[in-house]
């Protein structure tokens, strides 16, 4: 398979998931021009977002799903009847923490932040009740539209939520008094709404067309067929997200607890930003190791985007360019500045390890051995505890450090064992390129 054949698929994709990641930066942005800015940040970073993701963690997987088996219209249908239930019992979820005095029992008992966020936090997360189903009902279509080869209309999507979220954030930093915490949750609010809008616009013709068209698949999708599938990649997202208010109960136990948490949203966004170029990769050697012959040039690709990830980052740490971002981007205090420049350091290895995850994942969901995923997302929440546990038992270290630290570890640990369950699948491959004859070099080309 030619490169340029993975690169077209993949930049839309990583054009998306890169202007999603600019979306904490720039919220960050400006709520740390906002007043309280250090309170508003924590109650984003480390209740609100955190609490916003595990609850639609059941359903994030849908891109993945949808992406691998939305094949025909029956299939499209099955699929779409998950997505809408589940959208709306997670939905119902979210109003429930956010609505009553449930909210209180997990955020001071349970995560037990600093009491000065909780109530800007609530306000928050009533705010972002609508992520939930906008969310599901956006992967779900998103899926299909790379499916069918309409990959450019993902970005054009993120551009549109992008927009809507600039678009709030500018009227918020204008006005000046509203709430940091307000101003933010609603932009993503917002311009979640808005990209779930446009991508049900978008997916009809497909809907219409070549899904319509498509042959149908032999055996047919049942719904045992896609809970064997899927429920391992719910419980694997479930259990991942799980580690964003683990690890804000473990910094809120750890010294500069609140700085902390202010600034991990912040470091975390700009790593987010060059990790989301290796997550969009998933999508495209799930779309792409359909076609004989295509393995060995999707690895190669992985490391070589894996290589130039962790250049950029190596950049970006080991010269002043941190600073500017930190300091004069984001706005930070020069003291909080400093505290997100080392912070950085810790995280050089995670842009490599999210594109050689998405490869690894991607041949597993190819094979539809997804327990090995489930399987990888538990060790990598034992790595995390373990590591998180000693800062807090320990308690001489900053909260910011120990959880960068325990990310790196957790992280590493996880893909080595995706690495490990994508041997078979990889195997397999190898076979089959083996005995499928290649097509000649004229015909290879043609995209």
């Amino acid at each position: 398979m030619p490169y340029t054949r993975i690169l077209k698929t993949w930049w839309p994709l990583a054009a998306s998931w890169l202007l999603m990641g600019a979306e904490l930066p720039a919220l960050i942005a400006v709520v740390a021009r906002l007043p309280d800015p250090a309170i508003n940040l924590a109650a984003y970073g480390g209740v609100v977002f955190p609490l916003a993701l595990i609850i639609e963690a059941p359903i994030i997987m849908l891109l993945a799903a949808s992406t691998a088996l939305s094949k025909d219209l029956p299939s499209y249908q099955l699929i779409r009847r998950f997505m809408m239930w589940a959208g709306g019992l997670l939905t119902g979820l979210h109003i429930l923490v956010a609505f009553t005095p449930l909210y209180y029992f997990v955020v001071e008992t349970v995560i037990g932040v600093p009491q000065e966020i909780v109530e800007p936090a609530r306000i928050g997360l009533m705010i972002m009740t609508p992520w939930t189903w906008s969310i599901a009902y956006r992967r779900f279509n998103q899926g299909v539209l790379i499916r069918f080869g309409r990959s450019q209309t993902v970005g054009v999507g993120t551009v549109i939520r992008l927009g809507a979220d600039l678009l709030v954030l500018a009227v918020g930093y204008a006005i000046g008094t509203i709430p940091g915490i307000v101003v933010a949750t609603s932009a993503v609010a917002a311009g979640v709404m808005c990209e779930a809008l446009y991508v049900g616009l978008v997916v009809r013709p497909v809907r219409q067309g070549p899904l319509k068209d498509a042959p149908a698949v032999t055996p047919p999708l049942t719904w045992q067929a896609f809970r064997k599938f899927y429920v391992p990649l719910a419980t694997t997202s479930l259990l991942m997200l799980l580690a964003n208010p683990i690890g804000s109960a473990a910094i809120s136990r750890m010294p500069q607890a609140l700085n902390s948490l202010a600034v991990w949203p912040v470091v975390t966004g700009l790593i987010f930003m060059l990790r989301s170029l290796g997550i969009a990769y998933n999508e495209v050697v799930v779309a792409l190791l359909d076609e004989p012959h295509s393995s060995l040039s999707l690895q190669r690709f992985a490391w070589i985007l894996s290589i130039i990830n962790t250049l950029i980052l190596f950049l970006v740490a080991a010269t002043p360019l941190s600073i500017l971002w930190f300091g004069r981007i984001s706005g930070l205090p020069p003291e909080l500045a400093e505290m997100a420049r080392i912070g950085l350091l810790f995280a050089l290895p995670l842009p490599a390890l999210s594109v050689m995850q998405s490869w690894y994942q991607g041949m597993i969901l190819f094979g539809r051995q997804t327990r090995g995923i489930t399987e990888s997302v538990g060790i990598y929440l034992l790595t995390s505890a373990l590591i998180l546990g000693a800062g807090v038992i320990i308690g001489g270290f900053t909260g910011l450090y120990i959880g960068l630290l325990g990310l790196v570890a957790s992280v590493f640990t996880q893909t080595l064992w995706l690495w490990l369950r994508s041997q078979r699948v990889w195997g397999a491959l190898q076979i089959r390129d083996s005995i499928i004859p290649a097509l000649p070099t004229s015909q290879q080309s043609i995209d």
